[in-house]
Parts: C-alpha cells; structure tokens; sequence
C-alpha cells in the first residue's frame, strides 16, 4: 500500500510539473523544444494522410451504401463481431416486385413478357452490384479501416509519448536554469541527461513510425486500383446488361404494342394530347405508299423488306449508335458509326424503320440509330 502512494504521488507530481510546462509554454513564459523540419514535415504528411484517409472511407461507405441505417447496423455487427446478415439489393426487391406483378398480370400479356423480361435484367444488375459491394469491401475498405484502427492509433499513442517526453525535458532545462546550489545543479544535470536520453530515443521511434506512412500511401495506392478495376467490372456488367435487354426489347417490340387480346387497330379519331403541341418539332420519316390489297395493319408481317423499294424522294441518313447483331434475314446488321439511309414502311411498329446500305436491306431498330436532318 505504503508503494503505491508513493507511485501515486510521484505520477501527480510528474504530470503536475507537465501541467505547468505546458501552461508556461502557451503563455509564452517558458522555451519549447522545437522538432526539426523534416520530423515536421513527417507529422504534417501523417496528420494529411489520417484526414483524407477518413473523409475517402466514410464517402465509400455512403456509395457502397446509401441508407444510413443499414450503415448503423453494419457498424454495430462489426463492433459486435459478428457477420453481417445478407441484405436484398434494390435491383433484386424490384425484380421480385415485377415477377409478382407479372404473375398478376399474366405472364402471357406483352405487358407481362416485358415485366418479367425487365426484372430478369434487374436481378442480374442487384446480384452484380452485390458482387461489387464484397469486392470494394474487402480489397478497399478494409485496409484503410485497418490503417486507422491498426496504424494510426499505435502512431497516435507514440506521439503523446514523444510530447509528455518532451514537456519533460523542457521542465528539466527550466529546473536547471532556476538551480543556485552546487548539488541542486549537479541533480538537475543528471536528470536533464536521463530525460535527453529518453526523448532522443522516444523521438526516433516515432519518426520511424512516421516514415513507415510511405509504404501505407503504397498500399492504398495498390487498393485504389483493386477499387477501379472491381468498379469497371461492375459498370460493364450493368452496361452489357442493359444492352442486352434493349436488343430484346427493340426485337419484340412489335409484340408488345397494345393489348394482345384486342385484335382490332385504334380508332381513326384519335388525337394526340394537345400536350404534344408545346413539343419541338421531330424531323419525320418518309413512308412508302399503301400497297393496295394489303391492310396496314398487317403489311409488316406480309411484305419482305427486300421486296420493297424505297421512296423515290425523302429517304434520310442515319449514324448508328451501337452494334447490332441482325436476329434474321429481314434484318439488317449494324455497326457503330457508320451511315445508312432509312425510311419507314406503312403499319409498320414504329420502333422499327427499313435501313440500307449499298445492296442490302432490312429491318433497324431505331434506338441503334441518330437521325440526321
């Protein structure tokens, strides 16, 4: 007991005389002992690094998941050590909520082919940004949470070391200044030389540390490009996704116009919103005129593409957009870039025009297509 009241007085004494050396200091009444430029500069580059090394994990966070609850719950499972419960994406709840309104509909009804066509490609899209969340996770996040929780905090804990060192040794140099005696001198000495030893030493161990912030700016710099080539992967995946899913949809478009139980064409007195009167003008494609004896309605099931000419005037150009693999014979195959002359057949799906290019012809989407003026 008698040994630890004194270890008790002799602490409060220590950080009595730390209290009042740093006081002075702030006072300006008493002289600090200053770092060299380049130990500040390593403490400058290692505050900088812990800065931006948060502000960049908590953004992350915020991208790889929007809602701050679940950011809570998945902080708190961490905390608790324990796995984070699998999580439903917004693409796959919006998948199952379109399969279940399909089913409703009628999977059968061009309004349900297209529900369950969309929320196949929606799924795929959740399960993709799942992929991505896992991988940014772990080859992202997880080391710079590790550098501010590992790292940062062994750095942390030396640096208060290194100043209660140093405020030690300031009230050294103060105690020796004040010293008259010879043998209060000569104490004041001797202790000056342990606590100079003791900074020196405490000094080195931290500018190692410090220096060893280089190789952490090699290693995120390493996790950054893990980050970009995982966020490649995840945006080329959505792209071909959503690539394929319009290709489906331009293909059988045809089939998705109105109501498949109606087999009757749309009254002749219908009108446009008057709405669309505020619209700027679209430039329109020329028609080929009715063949006689063949009802619009169907004359895109009845006539071959490459059995009709076109308009002898009207014909425009167009520039292909995107790729597109020809599904069969009545189809044209396009590549990005490069011009052909369209124009449209009478009842034909208005998502559709005729395209040719030098001897051939067929059918073109016309979301592939810019039409020119």
């Amino acid at each position: 007991m008698d040994f630890n009241v004194k270890k008790l007085a002799s602490d409060a004494g220590v950080f009595f005389s730390r209290a009042m050396q740093f006081t002075e200091e702030k006072l300006g009444q008493a002289e600090k002992t200053e770092l060299d430029a380049h130990f500040e500069n390593l403490l400058a580059r290692a505050d900088c690094t812990k800065n931006w090394t948060e502000k960049i994990l908590r953004q992350t966070e915020v991208l790889l998941q929007p809602n701050p609850s679940a950011r809570v719950e998945e902080f708190l499972y961490e905390k608790l050590d324990r796995k984070v419960p699998s999580r439903v994406t917004n693409g796959e709840l919006l998948a199952q909520y379109m399969t279940e309104a399909a089913n409703d509909f009628g999977p059968g009804t061009p309004y349900g082919k297209t529900l369950i066509k969309v929320g196949e490609t929606q799924r795929r899209l959740g399960a993709a940004e799942r992929d991505f969340i896992h991988s940014a996770s772990i080859n992202f996040l997880t080391p710079l949470r590790n550098f501010l929780e590992g790292d940062w905090r062994t750095i942390s804990k030396e640096r208060r070391i290194l100043q209660n060192r140093r405020l030690d040794l300031d009230a050294c140099k103060a105690r020796l200044k004040k010293a008259k005696a010879a043998e209060a001198k000569a104490a004041a000495e001797h202790e000056l030389r342990l606590t100079q030893t003791e900074f020196d030493r405490q000094a080195e161990v931290t500018r190692l540390l410090l220096e060893g912030i280089s190789s952490t700016h090699v290693n995120h710099l390493r996790c950054l490009h893990e980050f970009v080539e995982s966020q490649t992967n995840y945006y080329a995946q959505c792209y071909q996704y959503m690539l394929d899913l319009q290709k489906q949809l331009g293909r059988f478009s045809g089939t998705f116009v109105g109501n498949a139980e109606s087999t009757s064409p749309p009254p002749a007195a219908a009108s446009p919103p008057a709405v669309a009167a505020t619209l700027p003008a679209v430039p329109t494609i020329p028609v080929v005129p009715t063949i006689v004896g063949v009802p619009n309605s169907v004359a895109e099931s009845v006539l071959n593409p490459n059995e009709v000419k076109p308009p002898a005037s009207g014909t425009r150009k167009a520039r292909v957009l995107y790729d597109y693999e020809a599904a069969d014979s009545t189809e044209l195959a396009l590549l990005a870039d490069e011009m052909i002359t369209v124009y449209s057949l009478p009842g034909m799906d208005p998502d559709w025009l005729i395209g040719e290019r030098g001897n051939q012809k067929g059918k073109v989407p016309v979301t592939y297509l810019e039409l020119l003026s």
